[in-house]
């Protein structure tokens, strides 16, 4: 969904192009979490609890759930997010990975927390394209991911879901799609200065080039992610790249 370039599992590389586009970039932050800290709101949730028992507020209960639902959120979703890097790491599903972006996505719903609602859901569609290989399930949750984003401008988060968007179409042989969307992904992540993420998305659009039959431009895309990687310190980023070059 910002952040740091994850690293992709080996096993994943060989057989089709565009697996290898998943799995790099996941880690990042992207946006959803509310502006006050854990701390900040669980001494909130305690000073309203005061006010309940002690104040008789009758509405300050009610506050008080919503502080720590807002914790709960945050944590499911950051728990959720490194499990999913343990996934990556280790290559075992983890059957708490999905329940916690759920979780979470719920918790933000009801919350009426639209931008963390959009990243959980984000998180929900990479869970079932990463981990489970399952484009069918992940793409109308990405779809929902990538409408509620942009209806909020959270342009990180919607560049996360086009690009998965964008992996599902070119797996599916839908290669114009798959060039707009992460062409759409690339402009948005420039907009917002990530430029990890757009190494990342240039590795993608090389590969649909290539598929394309314009190899020389695909090569082409690869040296602009090279430069780019180099310049960001995405190494991880930067391996992808020489392994795509080595391939076209």
């Amino acid at each position: 969904m910002c952040d740091g370039a994850e690293y992709e599992r080996d096993r994943l590389l060989p057989q089709d192009p565009s697996l290898g586009l998943l799995g790099f970039d996941e880690a990042s932050e992207t946006g959803g979490r509310g502006e006050m800290g854990a701390d900040d709101r669980i001494e909130q949730a305690r000073l309203l609890y005061e006010q309940a028992v002690f104040g008789g507020d009758t509405d300050a209960v009610t506050a008080a759930e919503r502080e720590l639902d807002a914790v709960e959120a945050d944590l499911a979703l950051s728990r959720g997010r490194v499990v999913h890097a343990w996934f990556l790491q280790s290559g075992h599903e983890n059957p708490e990975e999905l329940s916690l972006f759920e979780r979470a996505a719920d918790l933000y719903r009801r919350l009426g927390n639209v931008s963390g609602e959009a990243e959980a859901l984000f998180w929900i569609g990479a869970f079932h394209q990463v981990v489970r290989s399952d484009d069918a399930a992940a793409i109308p949750v990405l779809e929902q991911s990538c409408q509620k984003a942009m209806g909020i401008g959270d342009s990180l988060t919607a560049s996360y879901a086009l690009r998965h968007l964008g992996i599902a179409d070119q797996r599916a042989g839908h290669l114009k799609s798959a060039r707009e969307r992460l062409e759409e992904s690339t402009r948005l992540r420039r907009e917002v200065g990530f430029l990890p993420g757009v190494a990342a998305n240039l590795v993608g659009l090389a590969y649909v080039t290539a598929e394309e039959g314009r190899r020389d431009e695909a090569l082409g895309l690869l040296d602009e992610a090279r430069s780019i990687a180099e310049a960001a310190g995405a190494y991880g980023i930067l391996r992808h790249v020489q392994e795509a070059q080595a391939r076209l």
